[in-house]
């Protein structure tokens, strides 16, 4: 079996099986177990039955008593940053030791500022709306009948992420205010600071008299736990992978739950022939280098020939002193070394890459049309950029650019559930179905229809 390399340094399969040896169902389902330890397949099932408890008594929850809940959280991360931080500093050391790379060390990192981040996302999640009850729509029919389609929680929701402890947090919170119980099954880059997390997080729900079930993390059993996780249908209502292209294309290929696909960010900025040359460069320079290691970064730049010559020049210099290197075709190596940037001559490979570093694919197109064929042929379906002056342009761009977000004179780094006003996010979905772009609290529940009657019958 072929197997590709996460962008937290663990060996993910990155093709399905042959056979359905990973395959598992629920003790007594009457299923075929798989060739996983026994002994995890029921450790996690026994996990989602406590957490199956728990997300009942999270249904009959109040927005009163989740909002308080949530609050009480976010000072009890506040209150333990000291362990938290220190866990983490474990996690470093022992990342550093393993020789993972800067990016991804940097996604791993939680110092003081950002574990009081993270207590603030609780915060706003507490003061968002609630979706659980929202009527989406309704009608009395000629019968008399009536019928409402409401939002309800999901259930249990599983969460396979890899080195990003603040996905800890963020999924906890969404999952308590969306009535969820979570089931988190972190990277072991992650292991140290994702144990003391929720272990101040189950020991907050204790205290304010709600099930600690409500957060549960998997913290043994290696890559057999994720894939008990995957496979406990029945027990699981929803699992949504977050990382590396190879650990989603393992959950996608591999789980009986049900997936919400979160995908990689090779995020293009397409610099159109009317672009203002400024705002060209602000919008290049920032979606590429504000944050490297995230998924919304820009990792491709078209640049319309007959802006080439106005455009080029400012990027590659801006690029350059924020020590970007550039893998870029023969038009747009002269602007490059002109600059002093790091330069590169393109390949295939190049233009499908989500580099997470100071690496981006530069090309000159020769109009909006090779452009939008350009980002069609390569885009990973996450966020598309276009830099213009012409409204046309910008309505082609957004019409025919198939993404979960396409923005128009704006960084990619925007697309982001808090910059979106949705507070905290569990990932951000790169399919259709369900839940498309940044996923906040009403991704997180699904509908059942309610229908009141005075005795009709058919």
């Amino acid at each position: 079996m072929h197997h590709g390399r996460s962008s937290a340094g663990t060996t993910w399969s990155s093709s399905r099986p042959t056979s359905t040896s990973y395959r598992h169902r629920p003790t007594g389902s009457g299923g075929p177990m798989s060739t996983i330890a026994p002994q995890v397949v029921e450790h996690v099932a026994e996990v989602a039955r406590a957490a199956r408890t728990a997300a009942r008594q999270l249904a009959l929850l109040t927005r009163a008593e989740k909002d308080a809940a949530l609050l009480a959280l976010a000072d009890a991360v506040d209150a333990g940053a000291d362990r938290v931080v220190q866990a983490n500093g474990e996690d470093l050391e022992r990342g550093r030791a393993a020789g993972l790379p800067d990016n991804l060390l940097d996604r791993l990192s939680l110092d003081a500022d950002r574990t009081h981040a993270v207590a603030d996302a609780l915060r706003q999640v507490a003061s968002l709306p609630d979706p659980v009850g929202e009527v989406v729509r309704g009608s009395t029919l000629a019968n008399g009948l009536q019928i409402r389609q409401v939002r309800v929680p999901m259930g249990v929701v599983g969460m396979i992420y890899e080195a990003r402890p603040n996905v800890t947090v963020d999924a906890a919170g969404l999952g308590l205010k969306s009535g969820n119980a979570v089931i988190l099954r972190g990277g072991s880059a992650a292991g140290s600071t994702n144990a003391a997390l929720v272990a101040i997080l189950r020991a907050g729900l204790q205290e304010r008299g709600i099930s600690p079930d409500a957060v549960n993390l998997l913290s043994e059993g290696g890559h057999d736990a994720a894939r008990a996780l995957m496979t406990a249908r029945g027990l699981v209502d929803l699992v949504i992978p977050r990382g590396g292209a190879s650990l989603i294309q393992t959950v996608v290929t591999e789980s009986t739950v049900p997936v919400i696909e979160t995908g990689i960010g090779n995020c293009h900025v397409f610099v159109d022939a009317s672009a203002d040359p400024d705002m060209a460069v602000s919008i290049v320079t920032n979606s590429k280098t504000h944050r490297t290691s995230v998924c919304n970064a820009a990792e491709s730049l078209l640049v319309h020939r007959d802006a080439a010559e106005r455009v080029l020049p400012g990027v590659m210099e801006q690029l350059a002193a924020a020590g970007v290197t550039v893998h870029g075709d023969e038009q747009t190596r002269r602007y490059a070394e002109a600059a002093g940037a790091a330069y590169q001559p393109i390949t295939d490979e190049d233009d499908d890459t989500e580099f997470l570093s100071l690496d981006i694919s530069a090309r000159v197109v020769e109009d909006l049309d090779a452009a939008i064929a350009h980002v069609q042929e390569h885009t990973s379906g996450h966020t598309e950029a276009i830099v213009t002056a012409d409204r046309a342009a910008a309505r082609r761009f957004t019409t025919e650019v198939d993404a979960a977000a396409v923005l128009v004179n704006a960084s990619t780094r925007f697309t982001d559930g808090g910059e979106f006003g949705f507070g905290a996010e569990i990932g951000i979905s790169t399919q259709k179905l369900h839940a498309r772009g940044p996923m906040a609290l009403p991704e997180l529940t699904t509908t059942k229809w309610v229908v009141e009657g005075d005795g009709q019958v058919r």
